[in-house]
């Protein structure tokens, strides 16, 4: 033991360090926790140089500590962010159906409807025009819309982070949204699938269903299905739609300008509407055509080209009084096929050329006399032996008025109305050379004077036809009976309710131009009357027949000679009657019709090949300056007819009749009030056997529409109070002209009229 404690080394602060080393454990001055108060003297400072450079490396140690920290946690944030995003997606994602499911849904049915010879009438349908092709529309339309709307469409996956961190920064600097970001394939989608409605779940979904799109087409199939879907403002969607509403052409026509302004509206397609604004249109276009240049799309000069071209507003609705015609073809097609599930193709009867005759012929006169004759609309109808309609003009202007005011507006036809007065009196045994007393004639309280109070004494009835005369027509009426006169007008085609009353004689029930035009067809074609119609068959884009007309059979409704005498009355109407203005080369006939007052103003006459009624008044009912069927509607009918018939064979009216020579003419009987009028032997082909006459003292007397009418050619009927009073004077006496004379009513008289 004493040997270890001899051997310990004790600690010692004495002596030179070499020694205290050499011996043992040793410490020194510097090695103590607390140091001595003594200074080491030794002791030097470092140098200056040194100091510097060691401040500099601790500085560099701060700040990339700092940037250190910061992309720790930027990278920490990302991380939940992505983290925060994915769940979102896988949110709205779960909500939405399974991707096996997702198909693109059919495009709205397209209508199209073509002329007799194949020219385009119109589309319709929800997108107003029919899908176009990528390869077959002007190569300046997808070109323009990739430039302004996304020209990295053709390198990025559906979605554009670029254009969309471009769109996040404009806003935020702008304080507002005013970018979306969105790619064709994401706005693509959004029409598609989505609601425009501007939440977080519809982006994500717009997300998703982009990228689906751009895994199943290919980036031409998704440019197509864009431009031919995408709405263009005023009702068009659909380049095709768009080209047609705005330029009047098909997209495969269209020019650069044109392209440009296209490719404009997508940003704001009711706001930038040329039809709207044409000016905002035309500035939009300009910078479509500054990207397009800035793309390497177009030349320098194409653009200075182009931005000349001037701004022009285009029709605030569809144009062209063909839209009249496609109108009731729409109207018409659910009974004929059923629900449109595609796009079908209609062959209408219409011939365009015909329609657009028709249409000038109606605007000049209005443009030349409106003004002068109080004359704001006018209306046309030509339909051909067949039944089939070959023009239709309802109204001055389609884009200022869609009322088809040829076949829904029902007027008072006048004196235009008289024909079936004079056929029902045929078939009860008349003749054209049956002889009445034209002078004034009273029936209760109803005074129904010829235009202008002037009389012709006894005349035929070819001749009172003719001339328009109103006392006669009234006396046929008592004779037959409103029904019989009623009958005879629904036989022939006229559709709308009719009131049977002695003032039927002059037109007192309203019909519509189309049903009345149709209703003359009889006497053109021989006494047949077909089915009207606009469609002759219906297809399929790929050829599928639908539906055809076939022709078909008209029933007889006239008999062969009744025709034959009504042609050759209503000849003279054209050659020495009213409507002389609209006598041509072909032999023609019909008859003039005006209300009262010159409300309504009628033609309606025809060939052995068309049978046309042109009808000219006012919206309001308002008077015009006292036209009459023998101006306005005669002279629109001329032309139309002249041009219509041009080149074609000369064909005599059917039906033959001979005038027994005057010599040799022997009064019919006047039935008295205890009389009834002879009712024809037979029937005529389908038709129902004609109503018995109505005896003369029990005939109604009340107006359909009191002081609504009056003979064909001016105004001059007295106001009817509507009591039903005795008939007084049913014969007008045999003087005619002057004051009327007192004296004694012979056998003599009442034989001779």
């Amino acid at each position: 033991m004493a040997n270890r404690r001899d051997s310990r080394i004790e600690p010692s602060f004495e002596g030179p360090p070499q020694a205290r080393s050499s011996a043992g454990l040793s410490v020194n001055e510097e090695d103590r926790v607390v140091p001595s108060n003594r200074k080491a003297s030794a002791k030097r400072k470092p140098a200056k140089g040194k100091s510097s450079r060691a401040k500099r490396g601790r500085s560099r140690r701060g700040l990339f500590g700092v940037l250190g920290r910061l992309f720790y946690w930027c990278f920490v944030f990302a991380i939940w962010g992505g983290i925060a995003v994915a769940g979102i997606v896988v949110y709205y994602g779960a909500k939405m159906p399974a991707a096996t499911t997702w198909s693109i849904p059919d495009r709205a049915p397209n209508i199209k409807i073509v002329s007799a010879d194949g020219q385009l009438l119109a589309n319709r349908g929800m997108s107003g025009g029919e899908a176009v092709g990528l390869h077959e529309m002007s190569p300046y339309i997808p070109e323009a819309v990739i430039a302004i709307e996304d020209r990295r469409f053709y390198s990025h996956f559906g979605i554009d982070p670029i254009g969309l961190s471009r769109a996040m920064v404009t806003n935020v600097l702008g304080g507002r949204f005013s970018q979306g970001g969105s790619t064709l394939t994401q706005q693509l989608a959004k029409n598609l699938f989505l609601t425009p409605d501007r939440t977080l779940e519809r982006k994500v979904q717009e997300v998703l269903l982009a990228l689906w799109l751009e895994h199943k087409h290919t980036k031409d199939q998704i440019l197509e299905m864009y431009l031919n879907r995408v709405y263009f403002g005023s009702g068009a969607y659909g380049v095709e739609a768009a080209s047609r509403r705005y330029f009047g052409k098909s997209a495969r026509d269209v020019t650069l300008s044109e392209a440009a302004l296209l490719a404009g509206l997508l940003k704001a397609p009711s706001r930038l509407s040329p039809a709207r604004d044409p000016k905002a249109a035309e500035e939009r276009s300009q910078l479509v055509l500054a990207a397009m240049r800035d793309e390497g799309k177009i030349s320098a000069k194409e653009m200075t080209s182009a931005m000349s071209a001037p701004a022009t507003r285009a029709p605030s609705y569809w144009t062209g009084s063909e839209n009249y015609v496609a109108d009731t073809i729409m109207e018409e097609l659910p009974d004929l096929i059923g629900d449109v599930r595609g796009d079908i193709v209609i062959d209408s009867t219409v011939d365009l050329n015909l329609q657009k005759l028709a249409e000038q012929s109606i605007r000049r006169l209005i443009d030349e006399s409106g003004k002068k004759l109080n004359v704001t609309q006018g209306a046309l109808v030509s339909i051909d032996d067949s039944g089939a309609v070959r023009a239709m003009v309802g109204g001055y202007d389609y884009s200022t008025s869609q009322f088809d005011r040829a076949s829904e507006a029902r007027r008072q036809p006048g004196s235009a109305f008289k024909p079936f007065v004079y056929m029902a009196a045929l078939e009860a045994g008349r003749t054209p050379d049956s002889i009445r007393n034209d002078a004034p004639i009273k029936i209760g309280n109803w005074t129904p004077d010829n235009y202008g109070g002037k009389y012709f004494g006894k005349v035929t009835l070819a001749t009172a036809l003719a001339k328009s005369l109103n006392s006669v027509a009234a006396q046929l009426t008592m004779e037959v009976g409103p029904n019989a006169v009623v009958e005879a007008a629904h036989r022939m085609g006229i559709q709308s309710d009719l009131i049977a009353n002695t003032s039927i004689a002059l037109g007192t029930s309203e019909v519509t131009p189309l049903e009345l035009t149709s209703a003359y067809v009889p006497f053109a074609n021989g006494g047949y009357k077909p089915d009207i119609h606009f469609i002759r068959r219906v297809t399929t884009t790929e050829g599928k027949v639908l539906y055809d007309s076939g022709g078909g059979s008209a029933p007889r409704v006239v008999k062969p000679e009744i025709v034959g005498m009504m042609n050759s009355m209503m000849t003279g109407t054209v050659e020495i009657g009213t409507a002389r203005k609209a006598a041509f080369a072909w032999p023609s006939a019909g008859k003039t019709g005006t209300s009262q007052n010159s409300r309504d103003a009628w033609f309606v006459g025809y060939t052995a090949n068309l049978t046309t009624g042109v009808w000219f008044g006012n919206d309001d009912g308002s008077a015009t300056k006292k036209v009459t069927g023998g101006a306005l509607p005669a002279q629109a009918w001329h032309e139309f007819m002249v041009a219509a018939h041009e080149g074609v064979p000369v064909r005599p009216l059917p039906g033959t009749w001979k005038s027994t020579p005057a010599d040799t003419i022997v009064p019919d009987e006047i039935p008295s009030a205890n009389n009834t009028a002879p009712v024809p032997s037979t029937s005529v082909g389908q038709q129902a056997p004609a109503r018995p006459a109505a005896p003369v003292a029990q005939a109604p007397v009340r107006a359909a529409r009191p002081a609504q009418t009056v003979d064909a050619d001016g105004p001059s009927m007295p106001e009817d109070d509507g009591a039903t009073a005795s008939i007084k004077h049913p014969v007008p006496p045999g003087d005619v002209g002057g004051p009327r004379k007192k004296r004694q009513t012979s056998i003599l008289d009442l034989l001779g009229g």
